[in-house]
């Protein structure tokens, strides 16, 4: 029976498993048409469950909880266990959310590898596939990549004899998760310590020296990173709260990725500045539709750091940073809203924020089950939740022979946080969704129209900013 070690990022997201938050990514695939279910569970096996071991493998805790956990084969493996068929008695977007409703909360069986995959025949004309992978086996971008590579350019490509090879799969951009973990305090002082003496000893290698400046320039944009991750204030607002363990979805029409990049041209900024500014208008809205006064939030970005131009491992795991990005809620105009925005990613892109909390990742990941959970509670208590934006492949593909229409994905959020946000530009189009606590956000609906408003509204005078 084969087994491996656990690595210590891969195993936080393995102890931090809350029943009202969980750590498990979850996806939808749109189709246009009905699936094949024999191809597809062909597809799955050879692409993704023969080709990465994790697929058929179950996590095992150390002996008496002393010690790393481990991989091992799943004796009783068996694909019809991951791969689950369904039909909806309704064909609507309100049937969709109402199956996939009640998954979000279900912990994955750990008796067994930690995944499963759902085809969700009958959604008008066509299907949806429904994915849940937990954190443990992989960040966002390698799940995503793992994802494309079961899809094909063609309609007939998985029927082919020659294999699609890891490194063919189209770029997917960021995707992954919400945790947050930048030590602070008492005997995390040794990670920082670590953390920073290594990022000054790789400073050469990692961060461009145009952007850094001396080494004073390089220590004041520490301190700023430190200060906004340790001392920055999180108001209270209506994302506020502890969480339950019900969640929701809901999501957006598609929008033409060109009106989002017409705007961006408009406002001199890029397509994520504008996208990000106008989830920033959507929570504003809500928030004074829900009599709260709209302060500036934070919200956590995965950043990948796994080089793309490489095949992935067969074993996977994770290979990401987090940045603390506060979204200007208590602008009032939309057009200075992208301009906010776009001077708050400037600050991080040109700040070694990224390397830091790579760092502190790894570093925190040896510090054991009772660390770790201190510090995604503390850093979690930061952010409401996760927002990431994946440009996904500019081109259709196909799965199992029907056309992909479209995507979300969101990954998990962690300690406290309420509110996760997909943004996902895929052949032309843009689809956006959120993933909410039931308890403290009853109407995902309402922010779904205020998001809508808000791009009718920049796409409109987009000529005139």
């Amino acid at each position: 029976m084969s087994r491996r070690l656990i690595g210590p990022v891969d195993t936080i997201w393995l102890n931090m498993d809350r029943a009202n938050n969980l750590m498990v990514v979850d996806s939808l695939m749109f189709l246009d048409g009905p699936v094949d279910w024999d191809r597809l569970v062909d597809v799955g096996r050879r692409r993704m469950i023969d080709r990465y071991p994790v697929f058929r493998q179950r996590p095992v805790m150390a002996a008496s909880h002393v010690g790393p956990p481990h991989w091992e084969d799943d004796p009783d493996f068996d694909v019809d266990r991951h791969l689950i068929r369904a039909r909806l008695d309704g064909g609507g977007e309100e049937a969709i959310q109402r199956y996939v409703g009640p998954h979000l909360s279900r912990p994955l069986d750990r008796s067994k590898p930690l995944w499963e995959m759902h085809l969700i025949d009958g959604y008008d004309g066509g299907a949806v596939v429904f994915c849940r992978f937990h954190h443990a086996l992989a960040d966002g971008i390698a799940l995503a990549q793992v994802l494309l590579s079961l899809t094909d350019a063609t309609p007939e490509g998985d029927l082919a004899a020659e294999e699609v090879e890891d490194a063919e799969a189209p770029p997917m951009g960021i995707l992954d998760g919400a945790l947050q973990v930048v030590a602070a305090a008492g005997s995390a002082a040794t990670a920082v310590a670590s953390a920073g003496g290594q990022l000054l000893r790789d400073a050469q290698r990692l961060l461009d020296p145009h952007l850094v400046g001396d080494a004073f320039t390089q220590a004041e944009r520490t301190g700023a990173i430190a200060n906004k991750l340790l001392l920055g204030p999180h108001p209270h607002t209506p994302f506020s709260g502890v969480p339950g363990v019900a969640k929701r979805v809901a999501w957006c029409d598609t929008f033409p990725l060109d009106d989002v990049k017409r705007v961006g041209r408009a406002a001199g900024a890029t397509v994520n500045d504008v996208l990000v500014a106008a989830v920033a208008g959507a929570l504003r809205t809500y928030t004074i539709e829900r009599g709260g006064t709209p302060d500036d939030v934070g919200t956590m970005v995965p950043v990948n750091v796994r080089p793309l131009d490489r095949p992935l491992p067969p074993e996977l795991g994770n290979q990401f940073a987090l940045v603390l990005l506060r979204l200007p809620l208590g602008v009032e105009s939309p057009s200075a809203r992208i301009a906010e925005t776009k001077r708050r990613m400037d600050v991080i892109k040109h700040s070694p924020e990224v390397f830091l909390t790579f760092e502190l990742i790894k570093g925190i990941g040896r510090s054991g089950p009772e660390l770790e959970r201190f510090f995604v509670d503390f850093f979690a208590g930061k952010a409401i939740g996760v927002t990431t934006n994946v440009p996904g492949p500019t081109e259709p593909r196909y799965l199992a022979g029907s056309r992909i229409t479209r995507v979300l994905s969101w990954p998990p959020e962690s300690g406290d946080q309420t509110l996760g946000i997909s943004l996902f530009s895929y052949a032309g189009e843009v689809q956006v969704g959120f993933r909410v606590d039931s308890g403290l956000i009853p109407d995902p609906e309402r922010l779904v129209a205020a998001f809508e408003a808000e791009i009718t509204e920049l796409v409109r005078f987009a000529p005139a900013m």
